[in-house]
């Protein structure tokens, strides 16, 4: 059994206010692996990062003052294509208020492969790729480099060290 998570792919990540090139130029290889995957068969899951209008009060927000994925908002949307792709009926997305998604610990158990894209690579993809890996210790857990992005690049080369480190295949 196999599985895709799109991490945090929304307008706020890929040409909003925490938007990137990188963000931008992936889109078409996230594409891809949603289409493959769902032509498998496979279970396709879309993180959403959610926050309420009191952001800047909380913790992430003092720490990172900048509003975005505000429920309900343009930024909070999944962005562009990959948005239309997760309307699927097979897909399922999960609102999550921080960087890891506690519900993937339950829903990732069980699978042989669990792959991840979307970004932020140092931030939520390794997060994500942490849970996985833990949920399901003898999982293959993959990162895809064409499919991954962050808002700083060297941060997201070493984030992919750190994840190959961790037994995350990266290819």
């Amino acid at each position: 059994m196999r599985a895709l998570v799109v991490v945090d792919y929304q307008n706020d990540f890929v040409d909003g206010s925490l938007g990137s090139q990188d963000a931008v130029i992936i889109g078409d290889a996230v594409c891809d692996r949603i289409s493959d995957h769902l032509a498998s068969g496979d279970d396709v899951f879309f993180t959403r990062d959610t926050h309420g209008p009191d952001y800047l009060d909380s913790r992430e927000g003092r720490m990172l003052p900048v509003p975005h994925c505000i429920h309900g908002t343009h930024g909070w949307e999944i962005h562009g294509r990959v948005g239309e792709m997760s309307k699927d009926p097979r897909c399922r997305i999960i609102d999550k208020p921080t960087f890891g998604c506690a519900e993937l610990m339950e829903i990732l158990n069980g699978y042989d492969e669990i792959e991840l894209c979307g970004v932020a690579t140092n931030i939520c993809v390794i997060a994500n790729a942490v849970i996985a890996r833990t949920a399901n210790p003898e999982a293959r857990v993959i990162v895809r480099r064409d499919c991954v992005a962050s808002y700083d690049r060297e941060l997201g080369e070493k984030a992919l060290e750190v994840m190959a480190s961790l037994q995350v295949e990266v290819l």
